[in-house]
């Protein structure tokens, strides 16, 4: 604990100072705070990657990682590290080691994972901002669970220099904040000029497919923020015929692919030391030791085809559809919880497979419990993505 900073708990931080590292006092978001998930270097400490034998085998990073040295060099101090899941692959935001952080937004319901720590601080107002990753919904569904705003980037558009991989074909750097204005200000700082877009959409998509396992207080909404948008850019709602089996296939290969590259990068260090990881982790990177040479390439065609189909679909269009298949659901329905993580993947994996740009707008909806909409462009079109989700949350 420190005399003017957030009060140490440990579900939600690793280690926590006043700050951990000064950002720049001349840049131009001195005054803003930050937190930074247990998988970026942060010069000085060891990454953790949220497993306590991994920490305990690990050194102390010599410097920090791309997007710490970006946030630093603008002013932003950065308070502390933050929890995340078992080597980031879970989206439930629990961690056998270290424990659940809290829901703000929905006591006793999972906060989101797996960048759980980080979402928790920003919902809860101990950080203006903070890093998280999202792989397979690793910010978009922890924003979703608590009502906070979040990005997934385009897929290799933000520098990775300094991040433990989990699934480099989809791994991306995101953030979460509480407001549109200071999420578009982290892009402009993080979103290298070269790789950006404009967004010029001659239409707007909604997915049937897309809504079958939801709530329908939330498909109602991502319909309703469709037409919403389409008002806003003088365009019409066109349905995406997606078929939902094709929607099977892709998750399929998406999670194939996954967990394929997951054990490729983990697999020799789970190997040598059984029982590290909790039963629902550990059975995730097995899945990709028993995956076959031939299943795997088939599934790298699935996902290069589908890539494919996306860019053309996205190229001029934005898509709006849920962040997660349902609210928050209770840290004790472990049951639920899993069946929820394989629907909320049919909507997750999208901008996934097509390395897509991808912002969680909360605000949009009605009831007790929080669920947010998400924005889907075409590649490089990131910091429009976040204007156009900032003008819907004020009409």
């Amino acid at each position: 604990m420190t005399a003017s900073g957030p009060a140490f708990d440990r579900t939600i931080w690793r280690t926590l100072g006043d700050p951990l590292v000064a950002g720049d006092p001349a840049g131009p978001l001195h005054g803003r705070t930050a937190a930074v998930k247990d998988l970026y270097a942060i010069a000085g400490h060891p990454v953790g990657a949220g497993v306590a034998a991994w920490l305990a085998e690990q050194r102390p990073a010599v410097d920090h990682a791309a997007a710490v040295c970006a946030l630093l060099e603008a002013g932003v101090d950065i308070t502390g590290i933050t929890r995340t899941d078992q080597f980031a692959f879970s989206m439930a935001g629990q961690n056998a080691d270290y424990g659940t952080p809290p829901n703000a937004a929905a006591p006793g319901r999972i906060p989101g994972g797996s960048s759980s720590g980080s979402a928790s601080a920003v919902a809860l107002g101990q950080v203006d901002l903070a890093l998280g990753t999202d792989t397979g919904g690793s910010v978009r569904v922890p924003a979703s669970y608590q009502g906070i705003w979040g990005i997934r980037t385009t897929h290799d558009l933000v520098d990775r220099t300094g991040l433990l991989d989990l699934a480099p074909s989809f791994d991306t750097v995101g953030w979460f904040t509480r407001e549109a204005g200071l999420l578009f200000d982290i892009g402009r700082l993080l979103v290298p000029e070269t790789g950006r877009r404009p967004l010029a959409p001659s239409r707007v998509l909604i997915a049937p497919a897309l809504q079958l396992s939801t709530e329908p207080d939330i498909a109602e909404t991502a319909a309703r923020t469709a037409a919403r948008a389409a008002e806003l850019l003088g365009l019409a709602v066109e349905e995406w015929p997606l078929p939902p089996e094709r929607l099977d296939e892709w998750v399929t290969s998406f999670r194939t692919i996954q967990s394929y590259e997951a054990w490729q990068i983990r697999g020799n260090w789970i190997t040598t030391h059984p029982g590290a990881l909790a039963a629902e982790v550990e059975a995730r990177f097995i899945a990709g030791r028993a995956a076959t040479e031939e299943q795997v390439a088939l599934a790298r065609g699935v996902i290069a085809t589908a890539g494919e189909e996306l860019s053309e679909l996205i190229k001029e269009a934005v898509l709006i559809q849920p962040a997660a298949s349902s609210a928050p659901p209770p840290v004790d329905e472990p049951a639920l919880i899993e069946q929820v993580r394989g629907f909320t993947q049919r909507q997750t994996c999208i901008a996934g497979i097509g390395g897509l740009p991808s912002v969680s707008v909360p605000g949009l909806g009605a009831g007790p419990l929080p669920y947010n909409v998400c924005l889907v462009g075409a590649p490089g079109t990131d910091l429009d993505l976040i204007e156009l989700a900032g003008r819907l949350t004020e009409s």
